[in-house]
């Protein structure tokens, strides 16, 4: 049995009324390594289409009560995906919103996980001096834009800045007109958000009907406040805001699931990072067979 304090969420020494998880919610959520045991692809090896990663810059979630979690993108959730993305052959572009340095939820890092510690190495510069999605998406894109894919990872600070973005909602909107693949997992989906974000009047929200899998509501307003894994009640829950806009999500628990739904590819959790690493390498692989370089 844990001791008590083992489920106090820690403070973050760097901000004031700001908190890590708990010791004990790390030994439930954060294994030493991933379940990534290799992969094989016939990479791409055209050098046209390539894949926009969209990370958040913000550290800090202000919760329900005013308390911060200090949290940021979750390194699995980036990661492993992107090395799938990387071993398939895709040239990848990483940008925030503004061009700060993407955040990362260290303390979830795998200690022992090598392949995972190598793909960070790879991409170390690139998230540290990211592109500014604003000066990415300058006049717009277009159908020649050579984006196949957009990855928007997870971790609670996607919740800050991703979902209230119209350069975000944007590229949402122009990715599903182009019949480009939108992937993303655990509370990634929060980004579905940002394509209702000034919308053209009249038009529909792009993703109603669609099914995914993300983070369930219910571990947030429970469990992962027992635990101390979040200092507070949310701010605001992804499931609830996304159903709302006509979004069903399949998935009441975190088993690793994924779903792909027409061109949006999901994932319910870190545990789902492998799989969705595998699913969107495959899925983008065939695309690539099907249709000439823009």
């Amino acid at each position: 049995m844990s001791q008590t304090n083992d489920r106090q969420p820690v403070a973050d020494q760097a901000e004031f009324n700001a908190f890590f998880p708990s010791p004990f919610s790390l030994t439930q959520y954060v294994p030493s390594k991933t379940d990534f045991d290799g992969a094989k692809y016939d990479a791409y090896t055209g050098k046209k289409w390539k894949i926009l990663l969209i990370g958040s810059q913000e550290r800090y979630l202000k919760m329900a009560d005013g308390k911060f979690f200090s949290t940021g993108n979750h390194p699995v959730e980036m990661l492993l995906p992107l090395l799938h993305l990387d071993l398939a052959g895709f040239d990848v572009d990483i940008a925030t919103p503004s061009g700060d340095p993407v955040k990362f939820e260290v303390w979830a890092f795998p200690s022992e996980d090598d392949a995972v510690k190598g793909i960070y190495e790879k991409y170390a510069e690139k998230l540290r001096s990211p592109l500014s999605l604003e000066k990415v998406w300058g006049s717009g894109f277009d159908k020649a834009t050579p984006y196949l894919g957009v990855f928007i990872p997870g971790g609670h600070g996607v919740l800050n800045d991703i979902p209230f973005s119209k350069t975000v909602g944007d590229v949402l909107r122009w990715a599903d007109a182009n019949q480009r693949f939108l992937i993303t997992l655990c509370h990634g989906p929060a980004c579905l958000l940002a394509a209702d974000v000034e919308k053209p009047q009249g038009a529909k929200y792009i993703y109603d009907g669609y099914k995914i899998v993300c983070f369930p509501d219910s571990l947030d307003k429970g469990a992962n406040i027992d635990i101390g894994y979040i200092p507070g009640k949310m701010p605001w829950l992804v499931g609830e805001h996304v159903r709302k806009l006509g979004v069903e999500i399949i998935n009441d628990a975190i088993t690793g699931q994924v779903h792909r739904d027409r061109y949006l590819l999901t994932g319910d959790s870190p545990l789902a990072s492998n799989n969705l690493g595998k699913l969107a390498a495959e899925a983008l692989l065939d695309e690539v067979a099907k249709r000439p370089s823009p």
